[in-house]
């Protein structure tokens, strides 16, 4: 299949409109604040107050690369949970005497496990709050019925993505989980958007660039990112392996974490992406494991990602957001991070000859997971 047989992708359409949603979602936030506000407020008044992000495939990514900011912005005590792993295993992760936020991330809502976790964290829990973020206010999430308070912030319609891959809803959910970590002080982050969609532009406009980028002869590719931007890795390597249909396959880790052992999956054929922090800290410890590749076994090529200009580095390729001193809130980089794994995955599965927009051959993966049996919750 070639690009101009791709016109009409969805996928295309949905990577390129990203930071205008970006807008559109900032816009909706502030309108929102007052009632989301009220909400908050009334969930904090449960000593003791325990908050779960959570969610299925990218939507569960979301709630790696938040958490910190809600730690930091509300002094809440929060942690990332699948809803795959509270269907399996709630009472690792809930109790009935500790009081629960639970942030639900659902680009439609309708996947089995997205109803199924409110369901059996309200049969332990014995005081819930649910704050649903989803891209569809008809979907089962949104529409389902609680005793319990519950805040349905649905998304613009444009970020409920056709395609089969999360692109516009997953960096849309995501902008939105960290602006509710911020909806106290919401108005101080327009200048944080207002950045953050420069550089959604910058990315975009070198979209030829990604597309030749996918045109290298790489048959594995490793995602690398750390603190919220290991959430980004761990969503790049998804995105550009189920684009591809498998073909490529796909590994993420934190940048010291590939140290200890997944560092042996690089070989003559693999494309190595980093996610450069910019904390000064964390640039140290990025910087030494460019070192331990140029060490070791060579990948075929390896591109970087950074908002400024990093010095002493031997990497192939750098991409730079920015030539100014101005510096972007390190926790909105997630968003437009996400961005070069969604083009690479969608020249990539063009130039093999697969639609972007429904990419598995064989149905193995949908847009929404089919075939989830869910099994009635036993106390034990």
């Amino acid at each position: 299949m070639k690009l101009t047989d791709v016109k009409e992708s969805c996928t295309e359409k949905e990577i390129q409109n990203q930071p205008a949603l970006w807008g559109k979602i900032y816009d909706q936030l502030l309108a929102e604040k007052s009632k989301l506000v009220l909400f908050l407020d009334e969930a904090n008044t449960q000593k003791g107050l325990n908050v779960i992000l959570t969610g299925a495939g990218s939507s569960a990514f979301i709630g790696l690369s938040v958490f910190g900011s809600f730690k930091r912005n509300l002094n809440w005590n929060t942690s990332a949970v699948a809803t795959t792993d509270i269907v399996t295993h709630p009472t690792s992760y809930l109790c009935s005497e500790v009081p629960v936020l639970l942030v639900s991330f659902a680009r439609s809502g309708n996947s089995p496990e997205s109803v199924a976790a409110v369901k059996i964290a309200e049969q332990i829990c014995s005081k819930m709050y649910h704050l649903i973020i989803t891209c569809d206010l008809d979907g089962d999430l949104a529409r389902y019925q609680t005793i319990f308070p519950k805040y349905v912030l649905a998304l613009p319609e444009e970020s409920n993505d056709k395609g089969l891959a999360m692109t516009g809803s997953y960096s849309g959910m995501l902008l939105a989980g960290l602006l509710v970590s911020r909806i106290y002080m919401i108005e101080a982050q327009a200048k944080q958007v207002e950045r953050l969609i420069q550089y959604g532009n910058a990315l975009i406009d070198q979209w030829k660039m990604f597309g030749q980028l996918a045109e290298m002869n790489f048959e594995r590719a490793v995602f690398l990112g750390s603190g919220p931007l290991f959430g980004t890795a761990t969503e790049s390597q998804l995105k550009l392996q189920e684009l591809t249909d498998g073909t490529i396959i796909c590994k993420h880790d934190s940048f010291l974490g590939f140290r200890h052992g997944p560092k042996a999956v690089v070989n003559q054929k693999t494309l190595i992406f980093l996610l450069f922090s910019n904390r000064e800290n964390a640039i140290q410890y990025e910087k030494d494991l460019i070192d331990s590749l140029n060490d070791g076994q060579k990948p075929l090529y390896s591109v970087g990602l950074s908002e400024h200009h990093i010095d002493d580095i031997k990497l192939d390729q750098l991409i730079v957001l920015s030539n100014d001193e101005s510096q972007l809130d390190e926790d909105f980089l997630p968003v437009c991070f996400i961005l070069p794994a969604q083009m690479l995955g969608f020249f990539k599965s063009v130039q093999l000859g697969l639609n972007p927009d429904v990419p598995s051959r064989s149905g193995a993966i949908n847009r929404v997971v089919k075939g989830v049996i869910i099994y009635p919750y036993i106390k034990q």
